[in-house]
């Protein structure tokens, strides 16, 4: 039976995705958790995230001989990170092979986003409202739980945009939420992609449980630059490659939308492909930008022919929302 050495840090909000990408690229297939600040509701077991306390983020390292080397260098790119921005001390813990697999558990719980989203982890259980969009997510050890701040900004702004009937592309799927989200609220159909093998999975099993798998294809892949990229936190971006349609073996296909919530840097590279295969009119919703790079990410999807129409703030997060 395997074991496992859970590593955790307090950090600042500011401090998160930076946080993230340090923890992913050492934790299992790229898991990290994100435990952040709650404050109780008015009503039962309701939490919501306080943006102004420290977040808890977690990975887990099977326990094996180069888990110390592995400990030792998260320590270390902490202790710089810590000179930039508020970062904890590494908390080590041994778990049994069944702890680990539900340890993450433990810091999920009811979550409402935008006017209507209610995220609901698949073991809670949860009495809708009759406008309530429900999505009931198990995000295992997969990124876009709901809870950082780029995923909270698309979920709002998929309430705004999506129209029914919209054939829609999550680009960067993750877990999955914006794609069950948008099928739920009426996008038909639905490609969710993601490059990382591990995410597919999860965001394939969230999908039919949320019963969208007939709206939503969950597959492995991306658009263009994305086909040679590795996972997105690999900093891996591949060769160039022209702009190509997204579904492979198909047919040239066009998006009335596209949900991108990546990073700045992928934006960039993608930013010809995002509008190439986005139709006359279409929609662009883009995050996972820091705001240090906002005006690069602009700058590239202006120059793929994209018009601004509208940007929203959360922290030091932005989204921006092009049109075709």
């Amino acid at each position: 039976m395997t074991a496992w050495l859970e590593c955790s840090v307090e950090v600042d909000q500011e401090a998160v995705e930076s946080v993230a990408e340090v923890l992913a690229r050492y934790g299992y297939n790229g898991g990290v958790v994100v435990e952040p600040s709650w404050t109780p509701g008015d009503e039962g077991p309701e939490f919501r995230y306080d943006p102004s306390r420290p977040s808890v983020l977690r990975t887990y390292l099977p326990l094996d001989a180069q888990s110390e080397e592995a400990r030792q260098r998260i320590e270390q790119a902490l202790w710089y990170l810590g000179h930039m921005r508020p970062v904890g001390p590494l908390q080590v813990r041994t778990l049994a092979e069944e702890d680990w697999a539900n340890a993450w558990k433990e810091h999920y719980t009811v979550m409402h986003i935008g006017a209507r989203t209610v995220i609901v982890p698949s073991w809670l259980e949860y009495e809708a409202r009759p406008d309530d969009v429900v999505l009931r997510l198990d995000p295992g050890m997969a990124f876009g739980t709901g809870l950082h701040p780029t995923t909270r900004l698309c979920l709002s702004l998929l309430e705004q945009y999506v129209q029914p009937g919209m054939r829609t592309l999550d680009l960067g799927t993750g877990s999955g939420i914006l794609a069950i989200a948008a099928a739920k609220l009426g996008a038909r159909p639905v490609f969710a992609l993601d490059n990382d093998p591990v995410a597919v999975q999860v965001a394939a099993e969230n999908v039919a449980h949320n019963g969208v798998h007939k709206v939503v294809e969950v597959a492995e892949g991306s658009l263009g630059a994305g086909r040679r990229m590795g996972h997105w936190l690999s900093g891996d971006f591949g060769e160039e490659v022209p702009p190509q349609p997204a579904v492979p073996g198909e047919a040239p296909h066009t998006f009335a939308l596209i949900v991108a919530n990546l990073i700045a840097r992928v934006l960039i590279t993608l930013a010809d492909d995002l509008a190439a295969n986005l139709e006359p009119g279409g929609i662009l919703i883009s995050s996972g930008i820091i705001n240090t790079r906002e005006a690069e990410v602009t700058s590239a999807l202006a120059a793929a022919g994209l018009h601004l129409r509208e940007r929203h703030v959360e922290g030091e997060w932005v989204a921006l929302v092009h049109q075709g």
